[in-house]
């Protein structure tokens, strides 16, 4: 048997972090066994459903590596064959017309919660007459199509997640609403149960690898994949991503969807690593790999049960160790957006190495992304202002004399090509100056870069140099060291 799985995801919002989790599960799964991935887009609900929602799936999906085999296949390109599997069920006798109106149906739960019963329905148009059926057709009613569930039947299947699972008939809610309302002789908007049920079957899908508040669908699309005659899949419920409180992560929680993420400044490879941790344990117990790594260790035995928390430090600890390993060439690439949208100005051509340079004085440092716009501030700008701490080692006795005295030598054409060589100079001007090298290293930060916080202040100046920003950064500084308050 070939494995075939999918993620099924519905184009109604952007790519949400629980069906990301999902898809890295089902990849996980097929790439294990050597199976297939398939991508099917569940958008029947056409008031809801927008194709810019499609295309951030799709590429939330690329983005993080969880390519597929087979697909996109659109729900809304199939609809004849949900109708014809619907037809196939009414002409069999397990499926019938409905044609209870909102206000019967509302009056019937409200009944139903006064005697404090759970809601359901109560099967009342069952076994309509054909005299009564066109009754209702002669008042205009239109009727939903429903899918006969038997109160004794009992549904059991073995969850690999999960283990063995068991669902009265009873608890399903009454027959279930398989095609929306529609005119007489007509099959309505198929819904989700049946389509799904339709499409495993129509595309051989071996496991059905889904979030566990789908298990009580689950019991109802086990009923319609026998009824209509296919091969019932192996399902494996996973455990939902839960915020710190303990409760299912929402949008209430803020950040959910995978272009969120993106823009905060997460690499692909490690929201996946994280996203797989979110559930599964590794073998070895290592917590950094990358999905191909992971796909030959991947198994459901390790798959826990319980909700799993998301953890903010762990995947900021993570991300960091992707940058951090992360070579310069490869790094500059990815940093680049940021420091464009941010308006830094550079020439994309002209400035490639020092870009690059750049990239590997800050990297490791960094947790996300975007910390290179706080972090890279320091570096675009000819001149800066300065911070109250800055301005205050400014007005130290002796600054503005080793100031002075290390424009000069730079003036004077002093070479700084190497770390080596800005060392030198530093040197230098230490020894000519009669001072010591902590108050050196202080007011070169401070005029460098404005702050007493920052990067390594050696590499810094040598960046710096690179693009002539730190003559003009001198000159400001020395100004400052010279005026009122010194």
């Amino acid at each position: 048997m070939t494995v075939r799985v999918r993620i099924a995801p519905s184009p109604t919002g952007n790519l949400h972090i629980g069906t990301a989790r999902t898809a890295v599960f089902n990849w996980l799964f097929a790439r294990h066994h050597g199976g297939q991935f398939i991508l099917r887009v569940e958008d029947t609900d056409t008031e809801r459903s927008r194709p810019e929602f499609t295309d951030n799936i799709t590429a939330g999906l690329e983005w993080l590596g969880l390519t597929w085999d087979e697909g996109p296949f659109f729900q809304s390109q199939r609809l004849d064959l949900y109708r014809q599997a619907i037809q196939t069920l009414l002409d069999q006798g397990l499926a019938y017309r409905a044609y209870d109106t909102s206000e019967e149906l509302e009056a019937m739960r409200t009944a139903q919660k006064a005697k404090k019963q759970a809601p359901r329905y109560d099967n009342r148009h069952r076994h309509l007459t054909d005299d009564q059926q066109r009754a209702f057709e002669a008042e205009g009613r239109q009727a939903v199509i429903r899918f006969k569930i038997a109160d004794d039947r009992i549904v059991q299947w073995h969850d690999l997640v999960r283990g063995a699972m068991t669902w009265q008939g009873s608890d399903l809610g009454g027959d279930m609403v398989i095609a929306r309302a529609s005119s007489v002789d007509s099959i309505g908007q198929p819904l989700y149960n049946l389509a799904v049920v339709v499409d495993d079957q129509d595309m051989n899908i071996t496991h059905v690898i889904r979030g566990e508040d789908h298990i009580a669908n689950t019991a109802k699309q086990i009923l319609l994949y026998e009824a209509l005659g296919g091969k019932v899949p192996e399902f494996a419920h996973t455990p939902l991503i839960l915020n710190p409180s303990g409760q299912k992560l929402s949008k209430r929680d803020g950040v959910t969807s995978i272009s969120d993420f993106q823009q905060m400044g997460f690499t692909a490879p490690a929201l996946a690593n994280y996203m797989t941790l979110l559930g599964w344990s590794p073998p070895d117990s290592e917590e950094l790999f990358t999905l191909e790594a992971a796909a030959p260790q991947f198994s459901f035995d390790r798959v826990n049960k319980a909700g799993a928390k998301f953890d903010w430090d762990k995947l900021d600890w993570l991300n960091s160790q992707y940058l951090h390993n992360r070579p310069a060439s490869e790094l500059v690439e990815m940093l680049i957006p940021y420091w464009q949208a941010a308006g830094y100005a550079f020439d994309l051509e002209v400035d490639r190495d020092w870009l690059t340079a750049l990239a590997g004085l800050l990297g490791p440092s960094l947790t996300s992304l975007s910390d290179a716009v706080e972090q890279g501030r320091f570096f675009f700008a000819e001149v800066m202002d300065y911070s109250e701490a800055a301005t205050k080692q400014l007005h130290q006795d002796g600054v503005a004399e080793l100031l002075t005295a290390t424009l000069g030598q730079l003036q004077a054409g002093a070479s700084l090509e190497s770390l080596e060589t800005v060392k030198a100079l530093v040197t230098d001007v230490v020894k000519a100056q009669g001072i010591k090298k902590g108050l050196m290293m202080k007011s070169m930060r401070a005029a460098l870069m404005g702050d007493m916080q920052g990067p390594d202040l050696t590499e810094s100046w040598l960046i710096l140099h690179q693009r002539q920003f730190d003559i003009p950064r001198l000159k400001k500084a020395v100004e400052l060291a010279q005026s009122s308050g010194s």
